[in-house]
């Protein structure tokens, strides 16, 4: 497990604020422990998008402002909630439909985080997520 307790110059606060681009949504994340495993994913939205995730628990994310300008996306299995910023268009954070008890957010709209002070980012397989896989035939 990689903990960031600081990215580049940038401490991360036990409670540490995350932005859309324009401003107009802002999230208040618990980390106690930094950012914890951040990581990319090969799925259709996630590879689309391109953006670094951490992880927190539901409990420890706040909507500050701005809940009114999320908007929410589904697809496939519609288990999993990506929101986005209607305005900038900025993905903020997503409920996770591999653990639903946690939010997935996006690293590089942490507060004075440049995320290319991260170094190697592991990829996770979301191509092949357990969820999508079909039952096999013989059970």
């Amino acid at each position: 497990m990689r903990n960031f307790r600081q990215i580049g110059d940038t401490a991360i606060k036990e409670y540490h604020k995350l932005s859309c681009h324009c401003g107009a949504v802002e999230l208040e994340l618990h980390l106690p422990n930094g950012v914890v495993d951040p990581r990319r994913c090969s799925c259709s939205i996630c590879s689309s998008r391109g953006a670094i995730t951490g992880t927190a628990m539901l409990d420890d994310v706040r909507i500050v402002k701005g809940e009114e300008n999320l908007r929410l996306y589904q697809f496939n299995t519609m288990i999993a909630k990506h929101y986005f910023c209607k305005t900038c268009g900025i993905y903020t954070h997503h409920q996770r439909r591999s653990f639903p008890d946690q939010y997935g957010y996006n690293v590089a709209r942490l507060e004075g985080v440049n995320v290319y002070e991260l170094g190697e980012v592991p990829v996770l397989d979301g191509i092949n997520h357990p969820c999508d896989r079909k039952p096999d035939a013989a059970s």
